[in-house]
């Protein structure tokens, strides 16, 4: 186990509040808080669907790794009182109206059941996941674990998105990406890169959306 210095500590303090500068002044941040939405996430799929049309009255999304709500809350707007959208994720999340929750991972084959009872022997028409791995600090080690994250989002598309489907699902620039592209042109005939602007310069934070599931 490292020893911290006070050093270290104080470099800590410091970026940490940097960060809630950032936070409380980012306008994404206080549009959310206006408009009622769970995350400034919100607004990234937002863009994506209104450049790709995703998101269409009737459909039935899957929304893996969906707390705290953001993502979830947009899906529902869109896809009405005639869609569904079942949300998944380890943490807990407050209700949000149209969506069903399922607390658990999604791994596990006791949720993959309950997921599956939700979507009624029916396979969904969008899956969407905005999960990112809990970030070490360790660079090599947090970029293998976000692809990780966006394999499995693509696991369970093999099984659980019909065909001509689309998912749309974070990743990060860097090891292993390209590779994740070419697996995912392997199951699906169109794959983009999108980068919204609610996404940070800075990060290398990016959504992978594939589309028309072979």
């Amino acid at each position: 186990m490292r020893n911290f210095t006070r050093s270290d500590c104080m470099k800590r303090t410091k970026s940490g509040r940097a960060w809630m500068r950032e936070h409380v002044t980012d306008p994404y941040v206080r549009q959310a808080k206006r408009e009622g939405y769970r995350s400034r996430a919100a607004y990234k799929l937002q863009e994506i669907d209104d450049r790709d049309r995703l998101l269409k009255p009737g459909m039935t999304v899957v929304d893996l790794g969906s707390a705290p709500g953001g993502w979830s809350q947009v899906a529902a707007d869109s896809v009405g009182p005639k869609g569904r959208v079942i949300a998944v994720d380890l943490l807990e999340m407050r209700p949000v109206k149209g969506v069903t929750f399922l607390q658990g991972d999604f791994r596990e084959s006791a949720v993959l059941e309950q997921v599956e009872r939700a979507l009624g022997g029916r396979p969904a028409d969008l899956v969407i996941c905005d999960m990112a791995p809990n970030i070490s600090g360790i660079g090599v080690t947090d970029q293998a674990r976000s692809m990780h994250l966006a394999e499995l989002a693509l696991e369970f598309c093999r099984t659980h998105l019909k065909p001509g489907g689309a998912l749309l699902v974070k990743a990060f620039q860097g090891a292993g990406f390209r590779e994740l592209v070419a697996t995912l042109r392997s199951s699906f005939s169109r794959v983009a890169v999108r980068k919204p602007k609610a996404s940070r310069d800075r990060s290398s934070e990016v959504y992978l959306l594939a589309q028309d599931k072979r």
